[in-house]
């Protein structure tokens, strides 16, 4: 192909308002090349949505003579020889060497700097892109958005470690003559406090054990409390078993013969059907490396180079897997299971259910780990989505406490129990000989949980088991507990990643279950209004996979688009857990007033009645199509905090509050203000920003069925085929 050139002549450099120092680093340097550039919203570490993506064009000749047009609704200010003007939209003015823009008036200043004949350059460029002005355009702007979003981790990192260093030395406020632009309303130092916060919740008294999940590509600061598969699976596990909707083997362990590695699929409870499988080692060419995870561009779809993830379960010598996978994609898992792996598809009595809850329990010498997520066993799923995790560890129980029982180890039996696996017996030591099946499971001591399960399990379920599944077990939990009156009337969230097909007349039932519960003085609680925090396209195309990270978010436009579901809408935003550009896999529901929670549910759940379940026949009978698992996080009074560990020699039950203490726990968010001596407060990871934002005119929600033609930040666009 035919290579030229294309001139670079001036750059517009950031500088103060005051031009007395060096720019503030909200925008970055922008090169300005001979005709058409487009300066927006893409070249600034900080997202204003007052410039637009494409806010103005600059335009060069090769006389070094320069023009400005206002390609966006907001005006700019030119600021030449003295004078100060402002340009409206579509209006055009020109410029010279030293001009100043400010691209929103009084804000974001920007000085063009002509380069001159002799310091004019080249940069290397292919013919086609001379040919299309407006697909070179394009590309400028995906690189500047990558720049971006490099330099958004470095300021974010930067703005961390000044958090520190200004609470070691007690300077509060800003350097006079400083100005950063705001991620949101709340402004540049509350953004400071909150990642400060976010990243050192080991200063409050427990987290109730739920984390984030690890993401690569973040700063390290977004991950200080995140948690990756090895730290869960560890230590000498004795029996294993693993539930979800997708499970990779040849990912999880070592020594496979690679025929199944990199598979990536789309999980969805809600379409009325079966979730697809891709196995992209076979859809698409890539090499194959033990090194460290690399993203490779392929297209529509990224593809990652993958470590073997958990050679220690090469060592369990028995493991269950309850998975939800048919046809060839188990065919590929029985291949590749070792001879020790037991693998069982929970029944599905109704149709277009799935078994999609994801816990693990694994059970030790010293106890068993319980551990409830939201993450499929796939490499993408366990390293750039934003996921959640709870996990917590019980001790065996005494010979003289085995007729004990506690709500949580009920919920957690009665669940197994619907799971019906094939019983059968192991040998463990110090135990002997048992038979694992649901009973097995009330050996341990869950007198210390920390929360309550809440599942769904597939039928038609009437008289008193109405109120043991899905949205009514919810109900049932809530209606028994009291809660500050604060949340009287306050609002809902609803947080997934899967929409089903609902109406009007179920989104108020689930509103109901939601809501249940009295105020310290009695009063029912009463409805909250719903919000629903969804990606929208351009979180999608903005994320660190692109447009594929959308193929996790299963969710037709027949079902997102619905014209009452618009009042709902509320953004992604994540900034204070550094998770804005890591999509959602994450399922998370709670209600909540400012930065106090009244009850947090993490779990498999997606917004669906397959998942929640649908009240019939005037109310008598619940119907769920499908399996889920969550565990439900409520203010609760204590008389220790539990320590104990299956994996940790030095940490017993007695570690914690000493005995008789009773306190009464509060939960708060990563942002929470308030006095950090409070021994009851408990901060949890919410990963998004309360109270949401609203969609604005311009944002559409992401469903995966429809055409993309903006490219995303690896050059593609959504679906590359179809």
């Amino acid at each position: 192909m035919a290579s030229a050139s294309r001139v670079r002549v001036g750059t517009l450099v950031p500088i103060p308002k005051d031009n007395a120092g060096p720019s503030d680093g909200s925008v970055s340097s922008i090169p300005i090349f001979q005709g058409p550039n487009v300066v927006g919203r893409d070249h600034l570490v900080n997202v204003d949505k007052r410039i637009s993506r494409k806010h103005l064009s600059l335009h060069t000749s090769a006389d070094g003579s320069a023009e400005v047009v206002v390609e966006g609704p907001n005006p700019i200010v030119v600021r030449s020889k003295g004078q100060r003007r402002k340009v409206c939209a579509k209006e055009k003015s020109k410029i010279e060497h030293d001009d100043v823009l400010e691209l929103i008036p009084g804000d974001y200043f920007m000085k063009y700097v002509d380069m001159g004949d002799e310091h004019k350059s080249s940069v290397p460029m292919d013919s086609s892109g001379i040919k299309k002005g407006k697909r070179l355009s394009d590309e400028d702007s995906a690189a500047a958005k990558r720049k971006r979003q490099i330099m958004e981790d470095e300021a974010l990192a930067r703005t961390l470690q000044e958090s520190f260093a200004e609470e070691k030395t007690t300077v509060s406020g800003m350097t006079s003559g400083q100005k950063l632009s705001s991620l949101d309303s709340a402004g540049y130092s509350e953004r400071k406090k909150e990642r400060m916060h976010s990243v050192s919740p080991s200063k409050d008294m427990l987290s109730l054990n739920f984390r984030l999940m690890h993401v690569q590509g973040l700063p390290s600061w977004t991950n200080a409390s995140s948690v990756t598969i090895q730290d869960v699976i560890q230590g000498e596990v004795l029996l294993a078993v693993l539930s979800n909707y997708m499970v990779d083997i040849d990912w999880l362990l070592p020594g496979g013969n690679g025929t199944g590695w990199g598979r990536m699929a789309t999980e969805d409870d809600n379409l009325g059907r079966k979730g697809v499988v891709k196995n992209l080692a076979t859809s698409t060419g890539f090499q194959r490396s033990h090194s460290k995870a690399q993203p490779i561009n392929n297209g529509h779809i990224i593809v990652f180079n993958m470590l073997h993830t958990c050679p220690s379960l090469r060592k369990v010598p028995h493991v269950l897997v309850l998975h939800g996978q048919d046809g060839a994609s188990l065919e590929i898992m029985k291949k590749l299971k070792p001879a020790n792996w037991i693998l069982h598809k929970p029944p599905l009595p109704i149709s277009f259910g799935t078994h999609h809850s994801k816990a693990m329990l694994l059970v030790y010498p010293q106890g068993i780990r319980i551990v409830v997520h939201t993450a499929n066993l796939i490499h993408v799923d366990w390293n750039y989505k934003s996921q959640g995790l709870w996990m917590q560890d019980f001790p065996w129980k005494e010979t003289y406490d085995m007729n004990k029982r506690s709500p949580f180890e009920n919920d957690l039996v009665d669940y197994l129990s619907a799971l019906k696996w094939p019983e059968f017996r192991v040998n463990l030591p110090e135990v002997g000989d048992v038979n694992i099946n649901a009973a097995f499971f009330r050996k341990f001591d869950y007198s210390n949980s920390m929360v309550r399960l809440i599942g769904s399990v597939p039928g038609y379920h009437v008289g008193p088991n109405i109120r043991k599944w899905g949205h009514m077990k919810m109900r049932n939990v809530l209606e028994e507990c009291m809660f500050d009156k604060q949340f009287c009337k306050s609002p809902l969230i609803y947080q997934f990643s899967s929409l089903g097909s609902l109406d009007e007349k179920w989104m108020s039932e689930f509103a109901c279950s939601l809501s249940a519960g009295k105020s310290d003085d009695g009063s029912q609680l009463g409805i909250g209004k719903p919000l629903i925090v969804w990606p929208t396209v351009e979180d999608v195309r903005c994320s660190i996979e692109g447009y594929a990270a959308g193929s996790c978010i299963p969710s037709p436009q027949k079902n997102v688009e619905k014209d009452f579901l618009k009042k709902y809408w509320s953004k992604w935003k994540a900034d204070h857990v550094g998770r804005c550009r890591a999509m959602p896999h994450i399922k998370t529901f709670t209600r909540y007033s400012g930065q106090n929670i009244a009850w947090f549910l993490l779990t498999s759940a997606n917004l669906s009645k397959a998942a929640w379940g649908a009240l019939q026949k005037n109310n008598t009978q619940l119907m769920i199509r499908s399996y889920e698992l969550g565990v439900l996080f409520l203010p609760q009074t204590l008389q220790s905090i539990p320590q104990f560990s299956c994996t940790e020699k030095n940490r017993s039950s007695q570690d914690g509050l000493a005995l008789g203490k009773t306190i009464k726990t509060k939960l708060v968010t990563l942002c929470w203000k308030g006095d950090e001596e409070e021994a009851s407060i408990v901060r949890l990871p919410v990963p998004y920003q309360l109270p949401p934002q609203p969609y604005g005119t311009q944002d559409v929600p992401w469903s995966w069925d429809r055409r993309y033609t903006k490219k995303d930040v690896y050059g593609s666009v959504w679906p590359r085929h179809g």
